[in-house]
This record gives C-alpha cells, sequence and structure tokens, in this order.
C-alpha cells in the first residue's frame, strides 16, 4: 500500500500544473505552520514555503497570493500551537502543513478533534490518521555524501588528521539520521576521523551554534554540519568570520542549498556543500493532492532514487575530483551498493558510530 502512494505521489508530481484563476478547478488555500524560526530560516522551513510559492506561481519578490490562497502561521511555543492551529481550523482553510517532528504528538491529538481538516506533516510517518498524509525523506542518503565530500576535500587540500563536527537542533530519529549518515560518508573516506557532536536543544539558536562552532574550529575542527534549522545558520556565521582572517574552515548547509548565505567575498563562501532536502516537493505534491481531490492518508518517502535528495554543487572551491567522487558514491546509494545505517543503535554495532554522541533513535 505505502508503495503505491508513493508512486501515485510522484506521478502527481510529474504532471502536476497550476490551476490558475480562469481554471475551472477550485485553488486549494493553505496554511502552512512553523516553529519559531519562520519561514526564513534558510534551510528548513524555507524550502517547504518555496513548495508552496512554486504551486502558486509565485516568487520570494512576488509573493501576489499570499493571504488570498496561503500564508504562514509561526508558532512561537509548544503550547501555543493547538490554538493556534485551531484558529486555522476556523477559517475554513483547505489544507494545514506542519513542518517538523517537534508538533507531531498535538498534530496526533488534533486531527481526531477535526476529522474534516486535513493535515500534511513533514518529517513524521507515526501518525496514521485518515486526514493525515505524512512525508518522511532519507536524509541518512544526503548526509552521506557531504560527509564523503568534506572528507574528500580535507584530502584534496592537504589537512593532516582533519576532525569534523555535527550540529543537531533537537536529538530525536530525524536528526539522528542526519548525523549518522555524516558520519558513515567521512569514514568511507577517512576510516579514523574524529566526529564530534553537539545538540542546541532548539531550532532557532543561532548564538549557541555559533560559539560550540568557534570552539571546535578554535580546537581544530576542519568542517562543521549542522541539522539545526535556523540555529546552523550560527555555523556559517562563524566560518565566514574565520574564512575572512584567511582560516581554513567549513561548514556543510543543510536541507536548501546555502552557498549564497555563506558568502564573504566575490564567490568565496564560507559553505563547503549543502545537503539538499527538497522539502518543496513534499509541499507541491501535498497541494496538487487537495486539488485533484486524491489526498490520502499515509506517509510518502522520498529519497536520492526520487531526486528529493541531494549535495549541492554550487561553490566553486568544491574540488572537481571530490564532485566526481562523490556522485559516484550517489550512483552506488541509488543502486544499493553502498549499505546506510539510518540509526545509532544499527552504526554502533557495526563499529561505525562510536558511542557516547547524544543522538537518539526514539
Amino acid at each position: 500500500m505505502k508503495k503505491k502512494l508513493i508512486l501515485f505521489s510522484l506521478l502527481i508530481l510529474n504532471i502536476f500544473v497550476f490551476a490558475n484563476e480562469n481554471s475551472s478547478k477550485k485553488i486549494p488555500t493553505v496554511r502552512i505552520f512553523t516553529d519559531e524560526s519562520g519561514i526564513d530560516d534558510k534551510s528548513f522551513n524555507a524550502a517547504a514555503w518555496k513548495g508552496i510559492l512554486d504551486y502558486y506561481n509565485d516568487t520570494w519578490n512576488n509573493q501576489k497570493y499570499r493571504g488570498i490562497y496561503y500564508d504562514v502561521v509561526t508558532c512561537p511555543s509548544a503550547d501555543m500551537c493547538a490554538p493556534l492551529i485551531e484558529e486555522i481550523v476556523a477559517e475554513g482553510i483547505d489544507l494545514i502543513i506542519v513542518t517538523g517532528f517537534t508538533f507531531a504528538e498535538k498534530i496526533s491529538e488534533l486531527a481526531e478533534l477535526y476529522p474534516e481538516q486535513k493535515f500534511v506533516i513533514i518529517d513524521v510517518n507515526t501518525i496514521n490518521k485518515l486526514n493525515v498524509m505524512e512525508f518522511v525523506f532519507h536524509e541518512e542518503e544526503g548526509a552521506y555524501l557531504v560527509g564523503v565530500a568534506a572528507a574528500l576535500q580535507s584530502k584534496e587540500e592537504g589537512v593532516v588528521n582533519p576532525k569534523f563536527g555535527f550540529i543537531g537542533g533537537i536529538a530525536g530519529p530525524v536528526i539522528t539520521k542526519f548525523e549518522i549518515g555524516y558520519i558513515q560518508g567521512i569514514k568511507s573516506v577517512l576510516p579514523n576521523a574524529t566526529v564530534l557532536d553537539y545538540y542546541v536543544n532548539g531550532w532557532n539558536k543561532k548564538s549557541a551554534a555559533k560559539e560550540q562552532a568557534r570552539k571546535w574550529y578554535d580546537s581544530g575542527v576542519y568542517a562543521i554540519f549542522s541539522a539545526a534549522g535556523n540555529s546552523g545558520n550560527g555555523v556559517i556565521a562563524q566560518a565566514k568570520e574565520l574564512q575572512l582572517k584567511g582560516k581554513k574552515v567549513w561548514a556543510i548547509g543543510v536541507d536548501s542549498d546555502q552557498y549564497a548565505e555563506g558568502i564573504y567575498s566575490g564567490t568565496k563562501s564560507a559553505v563547503l556543500t549543502s545537503m539538499i532536502k527538497s522539502v518543496e516537493t513534499a509541499t507541491k505534491i501535498a497541494l496538487t493532492c487537495v486539488e485533484q481531490k486524491s489526498f490520502k492518508r499515509g506517509a510518502v518517502t522520498l529519497s536520492l532514487k526520487d531526486r528529493a535528495i541531494d549535495f549541492s554543487k554550487s561553490n566553486p572551491d568544491l574540488k572537481p575530483s571530490v564532485i566526481k567522487q562523490t556522485e559516484k558514491a550517489k550512483s552506488d546509494i541509488i543502486n544499493q551498493k553502498i549499505k546506510i545505517y539510518s540509526t545509532y543503535s544499527a552504526a554502533k554495532k557495526a563499529g561505525i558510530a562510536p558511542s557516547g554522541l547524544g543522538a537518539k533513535d526514539n
């Protein structure tokens, strides 16, 4: 059943055509519900918002249908989740899209209270309610690729015994996939590499992430990958400061291509590469399903094979040989020649991940 839903949803995406004002089809209305970092996090929420803009043929600079067909509601705290969503339900909006696993429990409760309301939640596949469509990704695949790229780049730059860092937002199964995939990618190139981790316990804690990045870079960490929403922009800011001073350190972006966020001079960017997670694919699929009256319960899983996961190649300083070898790894993942663990327990059992990490499988 799940495989059929995945294929069906991807087919919908491929034939997607926006139903404009002159169409006989009803244009769906949508509200996207985010954590406190909002749609300007330049990462996860921004990608989800981009999918909505694409669906209505709008852009970041020209959001002409905002407030008519779509809008955003930002939740300042978990306690405010239920009343804010209840306000959206009262508006009679066709679809409510919730970004992130933080709100899973509340959405499960609200879905039962309002069975006629259609919900979408991204990064969750455990709710299993008739009126909830869920989207999850194989983040470990993209994280593996940026780990490979960072390790290969360190070799190209002649760095001796490089250390690597991972900064997470809130520990849980989703962020674990980022961390464990990243570690496996690094160790596929540098089996004895040291990988450190740190969790800031929030999605909008730029200062905490920046301070941790400063400590790590000062101690000799070569590259830091963050999966922490807007918090991760603190890592990029710190890497930019140090690159401006001539220190060769790298940040690795997440969800969106964050190359531009890392630019500090001309085309010079402190973001070596980014793990692309096309959250916009999920939001476009969901809106199309509502428009075509094919909205169904269940989980849709997206991966490298679906072109919903990738690594960015925007930075001119990413060596051509690194890109070539990372592309080879991508092909091998798609062709199932490389096995990637998605849980901390499995990676520890295989002797790939060390004990004592902050990663959690549940």
